[in-house]
């Protein structure tokens, strides 16, 4: 990857209020900064979609020395989906987001998948678990893919209720929400059923039977999430992950969550390739 010191240069389609797409060339130490670099740089834009950058248009000379963000002229029109903080598609996708719900088919478990916008996210995620019955523990999986570590570090919370659960998703917003190595799990055990965010920031309800099927699906139309007949979803197609410009790295945040009593309950690592 062509860097700069110690920044990776990285083309961004951003979405301007009102006006054509702006494509940028932006650098960050890790792509959540770019990000930021390239939002800061445009009042009110949100990224679309992104790239690394090729050796052919990254900024040389006065230029790296005095900004993180150059103008490369107009983006390609693409859909204005504002896809929640930690995933981006790549500019090369074609997926269309949108907003939406679906039942998916399985034969052993009940399996409902939302995805909102970026403004909406918390809200959604917060609000369904603020309406479940209970929740008995919250699960934090620290995926491999985060700085290429190899293993999934799986970190648990002592068993807890549904308002601590949510007092620590407000205070870590940023931290796990808004991190696209991260995936959500909280526990209903009355229930045998599990509400997941994650890594793509898809919410997935996976429960036996038909537990809590009708109230889900009327919780999710009181937070203004409509049934679809299909979900794009980022992984459709090429996408990156990433963290917000100034979160914990990997270390980082797993000595915060331990500070906040969780602790790791199991160590996945990655299959070696084969040769």
């Amino acid at each position: 990857m062509p860097k700069s010191l110690t920044r990776t240069w990285y083309r961004v389609a951003l979405d301007r209020p009102g006006r054509a797409p702006l494509l940028v060339a932006a650098a960050g130490e890790h792509l959540g900064q770019a990000l930021q670099a390239a939002t800061d740089h445009v009042s009110g834009a949100w990224p679309l979609a992104v790239e690394v950058a090729t050796g052919d248009v990254v900024p040389l000379g006065d230029s790296v020395g005095k900004s993180s963000v150059v103008e490369l002229g107009e983006a390609p029109e693409r859909p204005r989906f504002r896809w929640p903080i930690g995933v981006i598609p790549a500019l090369s996708a074609t997926t269309a987001g949108s907003p939406g719900w679906v039942k998916h088919p399985d034969e052993h478990l009940l399996v409902i998948e939302a995805q909102i916008d970026a403004d909406r996210l918390i809200d959604l995620f917060l609000g369904v678990i603020e309406r479940l019955p209970a929740g008995d523990n919250l699960e934090v999986r620290v995926l491999d893919s985060f700085e290429e570590a190899a293993r999934t570090d799986v970190w648990l919370t002592s068993r807890v209720n549904a308002k601590k659960i949510l007092r620590f998703l407000d205070d870590y917003d940023t931290e796990i929400i808004g991190n696209g190595f991260v995936e959500l799990n909280v526990y209903v055990r009355e229930h045998k059923a599990t509400l997941r965010l994650t890594e793509h920031k898809t919410l997935v309800w996976l429960a036996e039977g038909n537990a809590l099927e009708a109230d889900m699906i009327r919780w999710l139309g009181e937070l203004g999430v409509p049934r679809v007949d299909t979900l794009a979803t980022v992984d459709h197609g090429p996408h990156f992950h990433y963290r917000a410009a100034k979160s914990r790295d990997r270390k980082k945040l797993a000595d915060e969550l331990y500070r906040q009593r969780l602790r790791i309950v199991a160590t996945l690592k990655r299959d070696a390739p084969s040769p």
